[in-house]
């Protein structure tokens, strides 16, 4: 077993180790390294953070020496038995080695030796310590589409594009106060969720929890003087009637009470809240029913206190959500530059020619190339498709999805698309649904599977003659019956009748 000085030894040791390699971390970030690398390099320091600061509290706990058993062995050891307490761990040590013959100790430094082997060859498996998505870019852009999916269902909100969102996601405030609901509630909950996600994998190092700390703060102090952005103060009517408290152990009935007269009496009750009308006897009764009460009947209040319990509640609820909007607010300033690359890179993407759009993954990973060695650079001579790990797709897995396989769309403007699937999609997508506007022509299923401009107006002519033959004609149609009983239509029917030969 390990003695307590023994442990504190270690924990001193594992706190030297892990301030050194602290340090080399930091060094190696003093030489500008890639995007990729710097986020890495940053989440092992909060690793080596954490277990510098888990090792310290160990250690603390070890001299506070609550249990006594630290000064125990300190006065074993110095005691005038010192020799027989050596022989006798000695003794306890060569029996755990008999029982244990090929028990091997690691030291320490094995373990430090692999996180620098681990630092200094960044571009083995563990390149990627963290998860991000494909539209984040590791790390550069935002993934906000679950959130704008969100945002649109909501019950009136503007519906924008994405690109819009990116700019007001944050303009809360411009929301009707009315509007902010339950559904809203999740809405930002799951913004707020996502922000804080985002920041702890790009920004390791940064503490979060202050920041919201300090949203929480000004938010408490803005609320106070009615000066948060959207959500108005609202005019409340005075209370005028505060009445004045009556003290009823002086009191042994309620017609002792009934002669301090109706005014004095409904003051009492104003005070209480409670229902203050009726004659002296029933303002009497209604009072000294309260003596010794803890809690006071519901039927006796008055409406305007249930209605000012339900005004509290609604208030919190309202103060609740407006809380999580100051949290939002200040995560947003967070995250401005990764807001604005994001912009930009959905600009880029949309504003692509046709060309452009068939090179996009090469241009893509070129990007990335700029940041990093040349030795970094994917081979990839067939320009197929980057994977989650920057490296080409397998050959075979891009003809799975027939990605070699181009479709081209006119009524997108002869935009190409790669593979049966994302073709297929395309069709529910605003690119084509804008196209089928500028024609004139409503995106419906029978238009499924149409490309070409001169085969849309085709099939929407005929589907218009067809409507128009259709459609219910009164002077064909409509049915009339002479004298005689026979049936003949309205223009027969009008003509009989002129003539005089019903």
């Amino acid at each position: 077993m390990e003695t307590i000085l023994e442990q504190m030894r270690r924990r001193h040791e594992e706190r030297e180790r892990l301030t050194d390699a602290m340090v080399k971390e930091k060094l190696k970030l003093l030489k500008k390294p890639s995007h990729r690398e710097t986020i890495n390099s940053e989440h092992r320091l909060k690793l080596l953070l954490d277990q510098y600061m888990d090792s310290s509290q160990s250690l603390l706990e070890l001299y506070e020496d609550k249990d006594g058993q630290r000064k125990e062995e300190i006065q074993a050891l110095s005691g005038p038995n010192e020799f027989t307490e050596f022989y006798n761990r000695l003794e306890s040590i060569k029996e755990f080695h008999r029982k244990h013959p090929n028990e091997i100790s690691v030291p320490m430094s094995v373990e430090f030796e692999e996180l620098a082997r681990l630092r200094d060859n960044p571009t083995e498996e563990n390149a990627n310590l963290i998860d991000f998505t494909d539209e984040e870019g590791y790390g550069k852009y935002l993934d906000l589409h679950e959130c704008y999916e969100k945002y649109i269902n909501l019950k009136g909100v503007e519906k924008v594009d994405y690109i819009t969102y990116l700019t007001i996601f944050d303009h809360l405030f411009d929301i009707p106060k009315d509007k902010k609901n339950a559904e809203y509630k999740k809405y930002v909950e799951a913004l707020l969720e996502y922000l804080m996600d985002f920041l702890s994998r790009v920004r390791p190092l940064h503490d979060v929890t202050n920041d919201l700390q300090e949203a929480n703060k000004e938010f408490l102090l803005q609320w106070e003087q009615n000066t948060f952005p959207g959500w108005p103060k609202e005019a409340e009517s005075a209370l005028t009637n505060i009445g004045a408290h009556l003290d009823l152990s002086a009191f042994s009935s309620w017609e002792e009470l009934a002669s301090l007269g109706l005014d004095r009496l409904k003051s009492a009750l104003l005070a209480l809240g409670l229902k203050c009308g009726g004659t002296l006897e029933e303002r009497a009764q209604r009072l000294f029913s309260t003596k010794g009460e803890a809690s006071l009947d519901p039927n006796l209040l008055a409406k305007k206190k249930q209605r000012r319990q339900g005004k509290m509640k609604n208030a919190e609820k309202q103060m609740e959500i407006a809380c999580l909007e100051a949290q939002v607010y200040k995560l947003a300033e967070l995250v401005s530059s990764q807001r604005t690359a994001t912009k930009e890179n959905v600009q880029r993407k949309q504003a692509r020619t046709e060309g452009e759009r068939g090179d996009s993954d090469v241009e893509a990973s070129a990007s990335e190339s700029e940041e990093e060695d040349d030795s970094d650079i994917p081979y990839n001579p067939k320009n197929l498709p980057l994977g989650w790990d920057g490296k080409p797709i397998p050959y075979w897995l891009y003809k799975l999805h027939g990605l070699n396989i181009s479709y081209n769309c006119e009524i997108c403007g002869n935009f190409m698309y790669k593979g049966p699937k994302a073709f297929q999609r395309h069709f529910a997508e605003w690119r084509h649904a804008h196209g089928m506007r500028c024609l004139g022509i409503p995106n419906t299923a029978h238009f499924a599977n149409v490309t070409q401009i001169e085969d849309a107006l085709a099939l929407w002519e005929k589907l218009k003659l067809q409507k128009q033959t259709e459609r219910w004609q009164p002077e064909q149609e409509e049915e009339f019956e002479d004298s005689l009983g026979n049936v003949v239509n309205r223009k027969t029917y009008e003509d009989l009748k002129r003539q005089g030969l019903l």
